[in-house]
């Protein structure tokens, strides 16, 4: 599997991600909003919990990888995900701190969220993060997503909840839409 956009390619992660995906993962202030750190044996972890889910599912988070050079800053995709009790197919993304703010999350998102209406029969797409991380529902809104629900999650934490249907992604295609 491989999606490429203008700026980058995604595809799946290999256990020779490690290093790449160490440096975002174990970095406090992009994981600042995640109810735990990441060492070497959860980022191990990481990999091998994506390369499984491509077996079972067909998709996972994948390498976001920038197509000018090569190298691993990230990654994004498409996961079943717990969100308020329910198990709801979710695009996540984590980009590395120098790399931050230039697009490349929301990029990799767009691509995700085409890749997902195009190829899978799933009809509503959810993205969910704690109140306070303003970057991450800032790049579920650039893909196109509205708030749909807020929740206290098990740590009394502000959780919010975007999404984008597939009618409102036809949307957005028909009329050439998209929200940067």
């Amino acid at each position: 599997m491989v999606i490429e956009t203008d700026r980058l390619i995604l595809r799946e992660m290999t256990e020779k991600d490690f290093d790449a995906l160490y440096t975002v993962l174990a970095d406090s202030d992009i994981m600042e909003h995640y109810s735990y750190s990441f060492d070497e044996d959860r980022i191990r972890g990481w990999i091998r919990k994506n390369i499984e889910r491509y077996k079972v599912f067909g998709f996972g988070l994948w390498a976001v990888v920038l197509k000018e050079t090569g190298e691993m800053i990230g990654d994004c995709g498409l996961t079943m995900q717990i969100i308020n009790g329910q198990i709801k197919p979710e695009i996540g993304y984590h980009i590395r701190k120098d790399c931050q703010r230039r697009g490349y999350a929301s990029e990799a998102a767009k691509a995700v969220r085409d890749w997902t209406f195009i190829n899978t029969p799933i009809n509503i797409i959810y993205s969910y993060m704690k109140h306070t991380n303003v970057a991450s529902y800032r790049t579920a809104i650039a893909y196109g997503c509205q708030l749909v629900d807020e929740f206290e999650d098990d740590g009394n934490e502000n959780t919010k909840v975007y999404a984008i249907s597939r009618d409102e992604w036809k949307k957005l295609k028909k009329y050439g839409g998209y929200y940067d």
